[in-house]
């Protein structure tokens, strides 16, 4: 069964930085058709898909983090990490990481794998 553990997120002023990092294990298919990527969800908001990359390497960032924040994956160790930096309090969110197979980018998972991890951006 597919599990995630996501880690690195906080309690940080504006214009501070953190380092998002989640492995991926009990994936069904070979790791390396897999698509990975991050979704965060603020209170009372939908959630939203900020960055991903697909099983063939294409990284997308969405516009209000772009410049900011820095995707990268280990497909051999099956680790997703996201560098958050310039924080700013309307990225306060739960941040959850997530994959999909063969999958394009952005997406949205059906439902999510791990507990998350909360970063939180005092102004």
């Amino acid at each position: 069964q597919e599990q995630v553990a996501e880690f690195g997120g906080g309690l940080v002023q504006a214009g501070e930085s953190l380092t998002l990092s989640c492995t991926i294990s009990g994936l069904r298919q070979a790791s390396d058709r897999y698509s990975m990527g991050w979704i965060r969800q603020a209170p009372g908001k939908e959630r939203e898909a900020i960055s991903c990359v697909t099983w063939i390497g294409d990284t997308w960032y969405l516009n209000s983090v772009k410049g900011r924040f820095t995707l990268s994956r280990d497909i051999a160790r099956n680790t997703l990490t996201l560098q958050v930096n310039n924080l700013q309090p309307e990225d306060t969110a739960m941040y959850y990481c997530a994959a999909l197979y063969f999958s394009s980018c952005p997406f949205l998972p059906n439902e999510y794998w791990g507990r998350g991890t909360q970063v939180t951006v005092s102004s």
